[in-house]
Order: structure tokens, then sequence, then C-alpha cells
């Protein structure tokens, strides 16, 4: 058994039943829900108190997951993120069906394909792409650790993951380009 499938089974039911977790990722702890769900998302907006005019960022496992959210996504931006060293996330043109309140108001929806091994489980078992945004309320810093984060934020969640909560190492947030014209435009680094 996966030493983190208890982890797995509490989060694939709180996704399931449009609730909001509390997880890993390939960069900082982060605040998860299905991304197809616009009360899932909806929650997530109110625990971390961020106004709807800012989006939040979407995890898939595969470049094919982006070819199906994304109408006619250019493919030069796949070899460019096979560069990066980083956990690199990018602003696409054109979303497709994803939650009305996850995508801004140009139609653009932010995606970062997870590296992360028990962000990837959760993916793959649960068949739709999850919302991940930083664990912190709007306008705080965000927490580099589990123990970093608010306990305000903790009660909020329907599961919080166990795997990784002693985990010592500085996360970072990822690294935000949006792809415009066959290059990538540094929007966070």
């Amino acid at each position: 058994m996966i030493e983190f499938e208890s982890d797995i089974q509490g989060c694939l039911q709180a996704l399931r039943a449009g609730g909001v977790i509390l997880n890993p990722t390939d960069t900082v702890w982060g605040l998860g829900g299905d991304a197809t769900n616009e009360s899932a998302v909806s929650k997530i907006y109110a625990v971390k108190q961020r106004p709807l005019s800012m989006p939040l960022i979407v995890l898939v496992t595969e470049e094919q997951d982006i070819l199906y959210h994304v109408a006619a996504p250019d493919l030069a931006v796949f070899d460019y993120l096979k560069t990066c060293s980083v956990p690199t996330t990018v602003v696409y043109e054109g979303a497709i069906g994803f939650a009305y309140n996850l995508v801004g108001a140009d139609g653009s929806v932010a995606i970062r394909i997870c590296s992360d091994p028990f962000c990837r489980a959760l993916l793959k078992r649960f068949g739709k792409p999850i919302v991940s945004t930083s664990a912190n309320l709007h306008g705080s810093p965000t927490p580099a650790r589990f123990s970093d984060i608010a306990p305000s934020i903790i009660r909020q969640v329907d599961y919080v993951v166990g795997y990784r909560q002693t985990d010592p190492q500085k996360a970072q947030s990822s690294t935000l380009i949006r792809w415009e014209q066959g290059a990538p435009v540094i929007l966070r680094s």
C-alpha cells in the first residue's frame, strides 16, 4: 500500500462532495477543490478571502489534460516547459470545461502540470483537474511549510492531508507565465 493511500481516500471523498482540501503540491501547500464544480471554487475563494476577480491555478498531470481543457494551445509551450527547472504555471487562452468562476474574464485559465507524486496520484484517481491556491488568507504571506498555515485556514477545509506535514523543507510558489506569440512572458518568478 502507498504511504499516502488513506490521504488519497480522504481527499477523494471531500472532492467528490464538492469540498475543499488542504494538500501538499510541487510548490507550497494548497487549498484544493474540483475545478469543474462552481460551488467548490466558491468555497476556496471564501476560505482564502480572495477577490473573485483574481483567478486561481489549476493542476493537471499531463500535456493531454491541457489539450482537453484549452482551445488550440500553442504546442511550443510544452517544449518550453521541458526546459524549466522550477514548477511553472502557464496562463492559457480559451479555457474549456472549467467552473465559470475559475475562468478569467478574458476566458483564460492558469494551469500547471504537477510533478509531485501525491498530487499526481490524487489527480489520476480523481480524474479531473483540481484547483490549487496557496493556503493563506489573501494578502498574507504564502506559508513556506505546513506549520506556517494559519489555524483559521485549517479549520475551514473538509480534509487536511497528513502526508508531508512535518517536511522541514521551505517551499516556494511556482513561476507564472503567459504564453504569447510563441514566447513566455513572465508574470511572477
